[in-house]
């Protein structure tokens, strides 16, 4: 069984803007770093065969610390890099509704649309399946992590659990910081952890791999989302995530349907 550690980076000034950042190689603010090193301090006594990240600087700076501690080499992946948001680029949502509210109304109703000049966000959901594909041929078991962006892990969590990628904006949450856990078994996938983000309170200021504490950090089932990547409604998965309690579960490859405009 191959255990796929997601991560999305620390903060950026984008992310803590609210900000259309894509393509921009923006760094990590100080309490990104921070957000780094608690990650490093929580999962640093787990046994990791590999760490895989995106080419920015804000994902490599997140996988560093755990990367010295291991004396692992990071393996950048420009496929896990995230979406260009085209003319939206650097851009708040209500700027972007602003510059253009008939696109950015068709992107509210359907995302897979993108934004103008962009790219198509079914194209971004091939060719980071295809980064984890390989990946799967060079760890056939192990703990891996995989440090990407917002989009690009809501985009993967889709494909591999078989949800249609129109809901990638609602099926969950992923603040900064925030770690998925997925089993990858032989053309099944079983989500048995939610964009977990307790090693980044002081409460929890432990190894999160010796024990696990299911009053921090457990998402619920519906999501309200603020962040330019993400959703402005709830989402309506009944979905239960605690470690090892009701986990998801899909084919991996389902919902391929790129859905109108995509």
């Amino acid at each position: 069984m191959l255990s796929l550690y997601l991560l999305r980076h620390g903060e950026t000034e984008f992310s803590r803007r609210d900000r259309f950042c894509g393509d921009i190689d923006a760094p990590l603010t100080d309490a990104g770093a921070l957000m780094a090193q608690q990650f490093a301090d929580a999962y640093d006594d787990l046994h990791w065969r590999g760490i895989i990240t995106s080419t920015r600087r804000r994902t490599l700076a997140t996988a560093t610390p755990l990367a010295e501690r291991l004396g692992l080499p990071i393996r950048p992946d420009g496929r896990l890099d995230e979406m260009f948001f085209g003319d939206w680029q650097g851009l708040t949502k209500k700027e972007a509704s602003v510059r253009d509210p008939a696109r950015y109304g068709q992107w509210r109703a359907n995302p897979m649309v993108g934004a103008p000049s962009g790219e198509s966000p079914f194209d971004v959901s091939v060719r980071a399946l295809a980064a984890i594909d390989d990946l799967r041929t060079r760890y056939e078991a192990g703990n891996v992590l995989v440090v990407s962006h917002k989009t690009v892990l809501r985009l993967l969590l889709c494909r591999l659990l078989g949800i249609d990628l129109r809901r990638y904006r609602e099926c969950v949450n992923w603040p900064t910081g925030a770690v998925s856990v997925l089993e990858l078994g032989t053309g099944q996938a079983v989500a048995r952890r939610l964009t977990d983000d307790r090693h980044l309170f002081p409460e929890a200021r432990r190894h999160l791999v010796r024990e696990q504490d299911p009053g921090r950090g457990q998402p619920d089932a519906l999501f309200v989302d603020g962040h330019p990547s993400g959703s402005d409604g709830a989402a309506d998965l009944d979905v239960a995530t605690a470690d090892e309690v009701d986990a998801m579960t899909g084919p991996m490859g389902g919902a391929i349907d790129p859905g109108g405009g995509s």
